[in-house]
This record gives structure tokens, C-alpha cells and sequence, in this order.
């Protein structure tokens, strides 16, 4: 789960006494003791403390996986296709059968539909087949202790503090993703403690190794943060040549029946014409065209990379029968260094484009959006060599 950033460097923790709690950077060492104080200031015991703390280690590899996130930038049609194999698409559908009656209790209990969970269960972990083999705990603490974005991770290591006080984490060996994600459907400690599920009556929450548990957790979570029972989340459409373009994107709803009068029209199902829906083009006017329901914003609160959640949303359509996207034919985009450069003109001009990182996130997109409604382009928000060269 990738979400937003930095806090200042120190701040002042108080309990049963004042203790400086060294907030990121720094002698590694130093920044655990810092975090062993604040533990215990918080009411664990200090012996307890000692014992979570005692095997923590900075781990290079994590942050090398935090900065090398480039397989984000490629354009939606290649990471759909790169993602979703017939291979992925096959197992689905028998994990869909194996797990019919723990999907139904979901549905029943949750209203989350399978193909939203299946789809997640097969991108973060291959069905449960590699969950990440980092040191959790070093991954929690050492992204902690890197400035980029502590505030997110800080709070994930007391969790950590919390299961393993409760026996079920142990420092020395759990294992997952490089970002602290534990599990078959990959979910931070925190979101463990307030989503944890038994779903296969063992008395335990077993991530790694019950399917039910990881499933009806997974669940609960996107419960936990707002989706609504019962409701699409992505429709593929066609839209007519004559659509106001700067009306797409997610910073403009209207209501489902109000586009199909616009003439966007669904190549499977009925538009859900009551809902509010945003019109997606995720590679421009010239690519394909989806509705995306208030069920498709929820996917954002799991992760922020928009190419993932429209990777993640089209497959559980697939997965419940779905047809392959039309993928048009889009405008080339830009490069990496292309979209950087974009990126680094679109700030000069005043726009909140947020890190210069050559990928085109919900921040450059709008920007983009936005300067080619002033320059007299068609306002689709795909960045091309034509929009780069005007600026």
C-alpha cells in the first residue's frame, strides 16, 4: 500500500515520562532505541520490548524495492497484459470453485463479490504462492527509519508489537513483501489487527497459510474502507468521437444514465444509471474507455497506483465473465525520461504534479488534463510528444 508522505524529524513522546522519540534518519541504532522508549511509553513491557526488538537490522534490499518501482510506469494496456495470464485466469476460476461456499459467506457478510478478492489474491501473491520473503519486522523498521515516508511505517511496527505480544508474529521469522504486507492478500499489521478474520474456525488468523482467513480479512478490510455491497466497480464502454474530453477523469461524476444520454454506451451489461460514475480513458481518447463506480475509488485505499487499480478492477471482471478490453488505438505515450521532463514543465507552470518520477499518477494526469484544455487540445489527460513539444 503505497500512501502519502513526510513528517518533520523529531517530535516529543510523553507517557510515564518524557522521552525524545527520534522520528527518522540517523545512526540505525539509535532510531531503535529511540523506538524502544516509545514502546514503552506507550504501557508494553520493557522485557517484551527487548525480545521484538532484539533481531531488528536495517535491510538495503528494502529500500533498493522501495526505489526501483519502475514497473509502474508502463501504460495500462502492457501492464494488463503483462499481469493477467491465461495462466492466473485459469486458476482463478478454480480457486472461484475450491473456495465457492468461503466467497458466498463473504458476499453474504461483506457484500465484497469474488472476482475483487480473487483478482487481489492473484496480483499480490500468485494465489499464495510467493508472499515475499523479507524479514517483516527489518522491513517495517527500516522503511521507519528512512525519512521518504515514516509516518506510514512507524505505526505499522508497534502493530507488529501488538500481534507479537499476542502470539501470532515472530520477529525473528516472519516473512513477506519488501513494504511490511503479510499474507496471501498481503495486508500490513495494522490493517491485521482491525480487519484480522478467523474464517476457518481455527481460533487463529492465519494470513500465510488459510486461504478462508486471508479471504474474509481481505474482505472486511475493503469493507473497513467503504465499499459498497452490491455495487459495480468498472464497466468497459465505448464512447462517441464528439464527447467533451476535458469532462473525463476522476475529478468529474455524473450520474451513470447521464453519460449513456452523452452516448457512452457498455460492451457488456447494463449501465448502472442511477450510481455516479467517472469516465476513465486511461490512455486517452484513442485507447480504451471505462465507467469507474464509487466501488473503484475504495481500490485506491489498498493501493494508489492508478495503472494497478485499473489492472485490478478490469481482472475481477474477467474473472466473473468479463470480456477483454478493446485497447483502441492510443496515441504512443511518453518515455521515462520523456515523462519526467513532462513532469518537471508542468511544476514550472504551477501544477502540483508531486514527485518528479516519470510516472503518470492521478497528480500529473489532472495537470496534464488541465494545460491541454488551455492550449486547445483535446483534454484526455494522455501525455504525448505533442503535448511535450507545445510546452
Amino acid at each position: 500500500m503505497i500512501r502519502s508522505f513526510l513528517v518533520a524529524a523529531f517530535f516529543l513522546a510523553t507517557a510515564t515520562g518524557a522521552a525524545t522519540a527520534q522520528q527518522c534518519g540517523g545512526s540505525f541504532a539509535g532510531f531503535v532505541d529511540a523506538m524502544k522508549r516509545e514502546a514503552i511509553s506507550h504501557g508494553h513491557a520493557p522485557a517484551t520490548v527487548e525480545r521484538f526488538f532484539a533481531s531488528a537490522r536495517h535491510d538495503p534490499a528494502v529500500i533498493k524495492a522501495d526505489r526501483a518501482q519502475g514497473f509502474f510506469q508502463k501504460p495500462f494496456t502492457e501492464f494488463a497484459r503483462q499481469l493477467i495470464s491465461q495462466n492466473r485466469l485459469n486458476t482463478g476460476r478454480a480457486k472461484a470453485q475450491q473456495y465457492a461456499a468461503v466467497f458466498d459467506r463473504i458476499e453474504r457478510q461483506f457484500g465484497v463479490s469474488r472476482g475483487v478478492l480473487l483478482a487481489f489474491w492473484a496480483f499480490e501473491t500468485d494465489f499464495g504462492g510467493f508472499q515475499g520473503n523479507f524479514n517483516t519486522l527489518n522491513a517495517l523498521v527500516t522503511l521507519s527509519h528512512d525519512c521518504r515516508r515514516p509516518h506510514l511505517f512507524r505505526p505499522q511496527v508497534f502493530a507488529a508489537l501488538e500481534l507479537f505480544e499476542h502470539g501470532d508474529f515472530d520477529p525473528a521469522t516472519t516473512t513477506g513483501a519488501w513494504a511490511g504486507e503479510i499474507g496471501m492478500v498481503q495486508m500490513l499489521p495494522r490493517d491485521i489487527i482491525e480487519n484480522g478474520v478467523d474464517g476457518d474456525g481455527d481460533g487463529h488468523v492465519r494470513l500465510k497459510t488459510s486461504p478462508p482467513d486471508a479471504l474474509m480479512s481481505g474482505a472486511k478490510m475493503l469493507q473497513s474502507l467503504g465499499w459498497r455491497p452490491g455495487e459495480p466497480w468498472l464497466q468497459e464502454v465505448s464512447v462517441p468521437q464528439n464527447l467533451d474530453w476535458s469532462q473525463t477523469g476522476l475529478r468529474t461524476q455524473k450520474r451513470a444514465a447521464d453519460w449513456a444520454r452523452l452516448g457512452v454506451k457498455p460492451r457488456h451489461g447494463q449501465i448502472a444509471g442511477n450510481l455516479p460514475a467517472s469516465l476513465i480513458l486511461p490512455q486517452g481518447r484513442k485507447g480504451s474507455a471505462f465507467l469507474a463506480y464509487p466501488n473503484f475509488r475504495v481500490y485506491f485505499e489498498w493501493n494508489q497506483s492508478y495503472t494497478y487499480v485499473l489492472t485490478a478492477a478490469y481482472f475481477a471482471n474477467r474473472l466473473e465473465g468479463g470480456p477483454i478490453f478493446d485497447a483502441g488505438n492510443p496515441e504512443p505515450g511518453l518515455s521515462g525520461s520523456q515523462m519526467r521532463l513532462l513532469q518537471q514543465k508542468l511544476a514550472a507552470r504551477g501544477y502540483d504534479v508531486g514527485k518528479i518520477d516519470g510516472i503518470l499518477g492521478s497528480g500529473t494526469r489532472a495537470a496534464v488534463q488541465d494545460v491541454q484544455k488551455s492550449l486547445g487540445m483535446p483534454a484526455d489527460a494522455w501525455p504525448t510528444a505533442a503535448l511535450l513539444n507545445r510546452l
